[in-house]
């Protein structure tokens, strides 16, 4: 007998006591061979001490994990990884160094396919470096921008910059720790090429590498014994379009969302949410087919999900027309907003002018929208004065001197006009603004109108700004 608590020993081997008792009862030391006899009966996962150890001392010897064992092909283990949200579950295949973080949910993807914009990334850190990953091909997130062919894998890689699908992803991985939901892991690839037109780009090599990267990630969750589904399918391309035919450039998208729904649909997958922002042009550009060829699309997209996400006059761009990191970042935060109102069965759009109505000497816009409207006397896009609004072919001298929201329908917009305008007039919003000169960091064309919604973004408040616009003016009824 021995300690405060009595304990002895039955039976002992010249390896160590077999039998011994406590004051609790019996206690057995059995061999790793009589373990695993007990576990094949079972149909329990067999790992012997021995075989963990050795998995363990593979992995790493300087990382902070325990409690390592093999289920099937693949090492399961808890870390407290660096870089890592938190201590959690992480597993890493046998033939493979790469780690990714334990989740019980499906592998989630995140497409995109564009013109050489879509393609720029960030060369940070994730927040969450072992959910999110790209195809093993060593191209990353960014995709080949139709510069080769993307190979067959089943093997991931952690992504290596912080490309709009990232952000999307990263953003979703936050709300829902925030919220105490799971956290999937994420499969990121971004295709582009230098198609000149919207009917190119559907039928030219990133359509073809993003079909394969559609298919790596399916394989890639059977390797993981999960169900693979695609979260979104995000479209960026629009100023690329130099066919000059707006009508050309809807058709083209509208055959383009055909094709990804039909590689999707060999894998038995549905018909994927397409997320698209609103180009609203560069510093410079104001105009163009692609440009209003947009507006229709919004609207006029059969039965594909695109959701317009918000217009790009509220992300900052450089003197290029690229999104700068900041501006990539409030777009993807955008999306993330779009896509989770959108997979949650809401119907989410930015406030729409769809009528321009004379009302005396004034205008009355009536607006499709989700909440009240606001026009944001804080300019933060430097709009102007008016908001953003012009009119265009007025043959008197009439302008407008004002811009409110109407007093008895908080979804309308009454322009203030100086005299009635006369001739064949066009309502403007954020388009065909004059070019800016000099250093700005934000599209000529902009607006100030928006709704009541907002959440906080990394770089400030997130609201729904309203799309661009151009309306004939017609009589009241």
């Amino acid at each position: 007998m021995t300690g405060p608590m009595k304990t002895g020993v039955i039976i002992c081997a010249e390896n160590g006591d077999v039998i011994g008792w406590d004051e609790t009862g019996l206690t057995l030391h059995l061999s790793d061979r009589v373990i695993a006899d007990i576990a094949a009966r079972l149909d329990l996962p067999q790992v012997s001490a021995q075989a963990a150890a050795a998995d363990f001392v593979e992995l790493n010897d300087d990382i902070d994990a325990w409690g390592a064992h093999m289920r099937g092909d693949w090492l399961h283990f808890t870390a407290n990884l660096v870089g890592a949200d938190s201590m959690r579950g992480y597993m890493r295949h046998k033939d493979d160094a790469t780690i990714l973080a334990e989740s019980h949910l499906p592998l989630m993807g995140i497409f995109a396919l564009g013109g050489a914009r879509a393609q720029l990334g960030q060369p940070l850190p994730t927040r969450f470096p072992y959910h999110l990953f790209a195809s093993a091909d060593d191209i990353g997130a960014a995709g080949m921008g139709g510069t080769g062919d993307a190979i067959l894998t089943p093997n991931l890689l952690p992504i290596r910059e912080l490309t709009h699908e990232a952000v999307l992803a990263e953003t979703l991985l936050a709300l829902r720790k925030s919220a105490g939901a799971g956290l999937p892991l994420f499969v990121l690839r971004a295709e582009t090429d230098m198609a000149a037109s919207a009917g190119d780009l559907g039928m030219g090599a990133a359509m073809v590498n993003l079909e394969q990267a559609v298919q790596n990630h399916a394989i890639a969750a059977a390797r993981l014994g999960r169900v693979a589904k695609v979260a979104a399918v995000c479209l960026d391309y629009c100023l690329e379009d130099i066919s000059g035919d707006s009508t050309a450039y809807r058709d083209g998208i509208l055959a383009l969302m055909a094709r990804v729904t039909q590689a999707l649909g060999r894998l038995g997958a549905p018909r994927p949410i397409f997320l698209a922002g609103f180009d609203c042009g560069t510093q410079t550009i104001t105009t163009g087919a692609a440009l209003g060829g947009q507006w229709e699309l919004s609207w006029n997209h059969g039965d594909h999900p695109l959701v317009c996400t918000g217009p790009s006059y509220a992300y900052a761009m450089d003197d290029t027309g690229r999104l700068t990191d900041a501006g990539r970042r409030t777009k993807a935060e955008m999306s993330a907003r779009a896509l989770l109102a959108s997979e949650g069965g809401a119907v989410w759009h930015c406030p729409t002018i769809q009528l321009a109505e004379r009302l005396g000497n004034d205008i009355r816009l009536t607006c499709a929208a989700m909440d009240g409207l606001v026009v944001d006397k804080a300019d933060p896009f430097d709009a102007g004065p008016l908001a953003g609004f012009w009119l265009d072919g007025v043959t008197n001298k009439a302008r407008i001197t004002k811009v409110e929201v109407d007093a008895k329908d908080k979804r309308a917009v009454i322009l203030r006009c100086s005299a009635r305008p006369e001739g064949e007039v066009y309502v403007a919003y954020a388009h065909g603004a004059a070019p800016r000169k000099g250093a700005h960091d934000y599209p000529a064309n902009a607006g100030a109108l928006r709704d009541e919604w907002a959440a906080q973004g990394t770089h400030g408040p997130l609201h729904r700004w309203a799309l661009p616009a151009r309306l004939r003016l017609t009589d009241g009824g």
